[in-house]
């Protein structure tokens, strides 16, 4: 079976917050959490910590790294179904 993960800014989406929101919650700017939602591949622990609190997710199912990534691989599931 495969791991479902969800992007970040997905997970912020059903958490019900705008970006601007979600980054007055972290104490970021909102430009920089854009920056985080396209490319999460170099965040610390801490960082993935707040991020699972304030979406009330699991770690394990936010996926971090590149938004990109992400879509191609979701692309290249489909076609082998």
């Amino acid at each position: 079976m495969e791991k479902v993960q969800i992007t970040l800014d997905a997970a912020r989406h059903n958490a019900g917050y705008s970006q601007k929101e979600a980054a007055a919650r972290l104490g970021i700017h909102y430009q920089t959490l854009a920056s985080w939602e396209r490319d999460s591949s170099n965040l610390g622990l801490a960082t993935i910590e707040r991020l699972s609190q304030l979406y009330q997710i699991p770690k394990a199912v936010l996926f971090f790294g590149k938004k990109n990534d992400f879509i191609r691989s979701l692309r290249q599931r489909a076609t082998r179904n």
